[in-house]
C-alpha cells in the first residue's frame, strides 16, 4: 500500500513544497513497529500525522550523522518507538520524530506549528534547550533548562515523557562520548531524569536509566555484578521456574486467575541494597523478585495470605501501597518471604488495572482517558508534587537552590504519616515533623515549637516512619530559625524558612543602615531625618541606582556601601548655595550619578557588592573587627544568631574557636568600588616631622586617614597606630611597603586585636 505525504519545508533556499510517495513496506523497521503499535489505538488520520512527522524529520536531518556514525534520523526514530511502546498517541510520538528539528536545523517552531499544530509544536518548545541565552555556568544553564521543561509540563505532561525517551536513547548510545561527558551526562540521569521517571510512574524506563547510569559512574562495580549474574543466573533461574511454578499452583488450587513473573533484579537494584545493608555479593540472597497479576483488589490479599501461609514471611518487609498508594499512583501489595530453599526473595501482588499503571505511568491518561488530548495536571490530584515545585520555582532565582529543591521533590521515597485527624500525608523519605508542618501549612510550620509522634513529645529533627501519626504544638510569639535549615528535608520548607529569613534580615539591614548613617551623620553634621523629610534620601536612592530609600538603607547594612560614602554624596546634593558654587556642585553631583550608573551596568545581577554569599541571597553583612577583611583577603562568613554573617579572614585567630557548622563559603565579587577600613602599626624613631612623612605618604598613596593613636615609648621610639581606608590588599600593602621606606620608620605591620 502507498502513502502520499505532502508537507512544507524551510530550507536555506526557502520554503520548499514536496510531496513523497512513502510505501509502509519501505519504512526503517523501527517506523514500522511504530505505526504497528500506533494502529490498534488510533485513526488513519492520525497515523498519517506520524509518518508525515517521519518524512518531514528525515529532509530535515539529512546529511547528519550521530558520533556512532549512524545516520542522524537513527535517534528521533529510537525516540518514537520508546513513546510508543509506552503507550503514547500520536502527537507525543509525532513530537519525537521531530523534537531535535528545531534545535539542530533550520527548521523553526512556527513552522512545525503550521505542520503539526499546536499539541506537537508545544511539545516540541517544551522539550527544545534554551539554546540561543548565554549563561554563567553550565550548572546554570542546566536548570534552566530543567525549569523549561518543568513549566512546559505543568501544561503538557507529554512533554518530559518526550524527553525521558530522548534521554533514554542518548544513554543507550553513550559510549560514543568522550569520558567527561559521559560521566557528567550519566550523573545528570541519576540524579533528574531517573527520579521524573520514577515520579511519572514510567517504572521501565526508570529502572533502565538507574542501570545505564550506573554503569558509566561506577563501571568497575558495574562489570563485577553483572560479571557475578552471568554467573550464578543458571541456577537462579532453575529456582525463578520452581517458584513460579508453585505460585500458579496456588492460584489454581483456589480458583484465583491470573499470572505470574519472575525475574532476577538489576545490577542497580543489587547495588543499592549491598552499600545500604553493607553486604558483599557472597551476603546476596535476595535478587529475586516475582510479581503475581489477578483480576480483583481482594485476590491480591488473598493471595498474599496464602503466600505467607506457604513460606515465613521476613519481618518488616510488607508494604500495602493498595490501601496507601505511592505519589504517582502506584499500587501494589510488596512482601518477602523465605522461599522453598531458604532465598529470600520479593514477590508484588496487583490487579491488572494496577499493572497497566506501574508499567506506563502516565501514559494510561492517553490510553484510556486523554487520547491526542493536551492534559493540564495543575488539577490532577496525583500531580500535587508538580504544583508544588510550580508554587516554588519562580521564588527560586539562583540555579544552585532549584537544583536543590528539584532533586529534593524528586528523589526521595516517600512515607506515610497521619495527622490527628486521621487524614494520610505524604513526605520524602527522612522527613521530620518541622517538613511535616510546613506540609500542613506556612504558618504551622513557622510557629511550631515541639511535636508528638504517637503521642510522645520528640525533637523537631527526628525522622518520620510510615504510619506515624504527628501533631504539631504551635506557639504565635515563634518564628522560624537558620538552625531549622539544619533540620528540614523538603524544599517546601526550606524556601518558607528562607524567605522569612530573607525578609526579616532585610528589615535587620534596613534599621542597621539607619544607624550607621545617623552615627557617622552626626559626625560629618548632616541630619538623616531632615534629608529623609525633604526627600533628599530618595533623591539619593536615584543616584546610587537603587529602587528606594529602604533599599539604599538596607544597602547601607548589608555592607554594599559605607555610611561615609553615602554621606559625602549626600553633602554634595544638599550643600547650601553660599557655600557652594552651584553649577560646579551640580556637575560634580551629574558627574557621580554617571559614574554609579556605568559602575552598575559593569556589575552583573544577582551580585551583592562586595561580597557573594553562596547558596544565600541578601543576608546581612558585617565586617569582623578582629581583622578588618578588605578585598583580595581570603575570606569565610560565620552565621552569628541574629547578627547576620560575619566576614573574617581565613587567618583570623578568632576563627578557629567558632562553630564549624555555622561557618559559609564566601568571595569578594569583584567590583568593589568602596573604601575597606584597615588598621596599620607602625613603630619610628620619635624625630622631628616624623607625622608628617607619614601623612604624605599616605596622601600620595590615596589611602586616607581615619583615625590615628600615637604614643612615645621610654626608649625613645614612637608607636602609632592608624585606621586608613584602602581599596584592596594589594593597595594596602603598596602603602605598608612606602611606610618602610622613611628613613625613621623600623616597622610597619598589618594590625589586628584578639577582639570582635
Amino acid at each position: 500500500m502507498c502513502r502520499v505525504v505532502t508537507f512544507h519545508l524551510r530550507l536555506s533556499g526557502g520554503l520548499m513544497s514536496s510531496t513523497i510517495e512513502a510505501p509502509a513496506s519501505q519504512l526503517p523497521l523501527p517506523m514500522q513497529n511504530v505505526l504497528s503499535r500506533l494502529a490498534a489505538n488510533s485513526t488513519e488520520a492520525e497515523q498519517a500525522l506520524v509518518r508525515k512527522a517521519y518524512t518531514y524529520a528525515a529532509a530535515a536531518h539529512a546529511g547528519q550523522v550521530r558520533l556512532s556514525g549512524e545516520p542522524y534520523l537513527s535517534h528521533p526514530l529510537a525516540v518514537a518507538e520508546i513513546l510508543a511502546e509506552l503507550g503514547f498517541d500520536a502527537h507525543a510520538v509525532a513530537a519525537g520524530l521531530l523534537h531535535d528539528t528545531v534545535e539542530d536545523t533550520k527548521v523553526t517552531l512556527e513552522e512545525i506549528d503550521a505542520e503539526f499544530g499546536e499539541q506537537v509544536a508545544d511539545i516540541v518548545d517544551g522539550v527544545t534547550k534554551i539554546s540561543m541565552m548565554n549563561f554563567d555556568s553550565k550548572e546554570e544553564q542546566q536548570a534552566e533548562n530543567i525549569r523549561k521543561m518543568i513549566l512546559a509540563m505543568s501544561h503538557d505532561i507529554r512533554v518530559p515523557v518526550v524527553k525521558l525517551a530522548d534521554r533514554t536513547h542518548n544513554m543507550r548510545t553513550l559510549d560514543f562520548q568522550k569520558p567527561h561527558r559521559r560521566q557528567a551526562i550519566a550523573q545528570e540521569t541519576m540524579d533528574i531524569y531517573a527520579p521524573l521517571a520514577n515520579r511519572l510512574g514510567l517504572h521501565r524506563i526508570k529502572l533502565e536509566l538507574e542501570n545505564l547510569s550506573f554503569k558509566y559512574l561506577h563501571p568497575d562495580k558495574y562489570g563485577q555484578i553483572f560479571d557475578w549474574m552471568e554467573t550464578n543466573q543458571v541456577v537462579e533461574r532453575q529456582i525463578i521456574s520452581k517458584i513460579i511454578a508453585r505460585l500458579e499452583d496456588t492460584l489454581q488450587e483456589n480458583g484465583l486467575q491470573g499470572t505470574v513473573w519472575g525475574r532476577i533484579k538489576h545490577a542497580y537494584s543489587i547495588y543499592r541494597k549491598m552499600t545500604e545493608q553493607n553486604l558483599t555479593l557472597e551476603d546476596m540472597h535476595d535478587i529475586l523478585a516475582f510479581r503475581v497479576i489477578v483480576k480483583e483488589v481482594r485476590d491480591c490479599y488473598a493471595m498474599l495470605g496464602l503466600v505467607h501461609a506457604q513460606w515465613k514471611p521476613v519481618p518488616g518487609r510488607f508494604k500495602d501501597y493498595i490501601s496507601m498508594p505511592k505519589a504517582n499512583g502506584y499500587q501494589s501489595l510488596h512482601t518477602t518471604v523465605i522461599g522453598p530453599e531458604g532465598e529470600r526473595i520479593e514477590i508484588q501482588f496487583r490487579t491488572e488495572e494496577m499493572h497497566r499503571l506501574a508499567e506506563h505511568g502516565v501514559a494510561s491518561h492517553w490510553l484510556y482517558k486523554e487520547r491526542n488530548h493536551a492534559v493540564d495536571v495543575r488539577d490532577a490530584p496525583e500531580f500535587e508534587w508538580l504544583r508544588e515545585i510550580l508554587d516554588r520555582q519562580g521564588e527560586e532565582s539562583d540555579s544552585k537552590e532549584f537544583m536543590h529543591s528539584l532533586r529534593l521533590d524528586l528523589f526521595k521515597d516517600e512515607v506515610y504519616v497521619f495527622t490527628p485527624a486521621g487524614d494520610v500525608k505524604e513526605l520524602p523519605e527522612g522527613a521530620t515533623p518541622l517538613d511535616f508542618a510546613f506540609l500542613i501549612h506556612t504558618q504551622v510550620g513557622s510557629r511550631c515549637v515541639g511535636a508528638k509522634v504517637n503521642g510522645k513529645l520528640v525533637p523537631l529533627g527526628t525522622p518520620l516512619k510510615s504510619g506515624d501519626t504527628v501533631e504539631i504544638l504551635t506557639d504565635k510569639n515563634r518564628h522560624p530559625s537558620r538552625d531549622w535549615l539544619k533540620i528540614v528535608k523538603t524544599a517546601k520548607a526550606r524556601n518558607r524558612i528562607q524567605q522569612y529569613l530573607r525578609t526579616e534580615e532585610r528589615a535587620a539591614a534596613i534599621t542597621l543602615g539607619r544607624e550607621m548613617l545617623e552615627k557617622e551623620g552626626r559626625r560629618m553634621g548632616l541630619s538623616l531625618a531632615r534629608a529623609e523629610k525633604e526627600g533628599h534620601l530618595k533623591a539619593l536612592a536615584q543616584n546610587f541606582s537603587v529602587a528606594s530609600a529602604d533599599d539604599l538603607l538596607a544597602s547601607v547594612g548589608y555592607a554594599r556601601y559605607t555610611a561615609k560614602a553615602v554621606l559625602n554624596r549626600l553633602q554634595a546634593l544638599v550643600a547650601p548655595p553660599e557655600t557652594v558654587d552651584l553649577p560646579e556642585a551640580l556637575a560634580d553631583a551629574s558627574s557621580i550619578r554617571k559614574k554609579d550608573r556605568a559602575t552598575s551596568q559593569e556589575a552583573p545581577s544577582g551580585q551583592s557588592g562586595a561580597i557573594s554569599v553562596r547558596g544565600v541571597d541578601n543576608m546581612l553583612l558585617r565586617f569582623a573587627k578582629c581583622c578588618n577583611p578588605v578585598p583580595g583577603d581570603s575570606i569565610v562568613g560565620f552565621v552569628s544568631r541574629g547578627r547576620g554573617v560575619i566576614v573574617h579572614t581565613s587567618t583570623c585567630p578568632n576563627v578557629r574557636d567558632l562553630e564549624p557548622d555555622r561557618l559559609l563559603s564566601v568571595q569578594w565579587d569583584g567590583h568593589e568600588t568602596q573604601p575597606f577600613p584597615v588598621r596599620v602599626h607602625l613603630l619610628a624613631n620619635n624625630e622631628k616631622g616624623i607625622l608628617a612623612d607619614v601623612a604624605v605618604v599616605m596622601r600620595d598613596e590615596d589611602a586616607n586617614i581615619s583615625s590615628c593613636l600615637l604614643q612615645c615609648t621610654l626608649d625613645n621610639r614612637t608607636e602609632m597606630e592608624f585606621e586608613i581606608e584602602v581599596r584592596d590588599v594589594a593597595h594596602l600593602y603598596h602603602v605598608i611597603d612606602k611606610l618602610r621606606h622613611i628613613p625613621a620608620v623600623l616597622e610597619v605591620v598589618r594590625k589586628t586585636t584578639d577582639e570582635e
